[in-house]
């Protein structure tokens, strides 16, 4: 019997869910707008990940995604104590 999901499709979800959850109670930046997750894209290997994301105000997109950008160092190391997995993903936002 197929698995209806690959592992990296069940890896990008968790992740997407763990971020959307990150961000919500960790990140007091008040710069970052109103932001939503919407895709996580997963290399097969499940090393590096693309996270696709959208936010509401449209002039603060680059803004935010830079925000994102330069603090992926403390959001890998928090979805690392969240999720059990053997390698932790390296996270780059578009």
């Amino acid at each position: 019997m197929p698995r209806e999901f690959s592992r990296s499709q069940r890896m990008a979800e968790q992740l997407r869910r763990e971020l959307a959850e990150i961000v919500q109670d960790e990140i007091k930046d008040p710069r970052l707008g109103f932001i939503s997750f919407t895709e996580v894209r997963m290399s097969r290997d499940l090393s590096h990940a693309v996270i696709y994301c959208s936010v509401l105000n449209s002039e603060q997109l680059t803004e935010s995604i830079e925000i994102l950008n330069s603090a992926v160092g403390f959001r890998r190391k928090s979805i690392g104590r969240r999720i059990r997995a053997r390698i932790v993903p390296t996270l780059k936002f578009v």
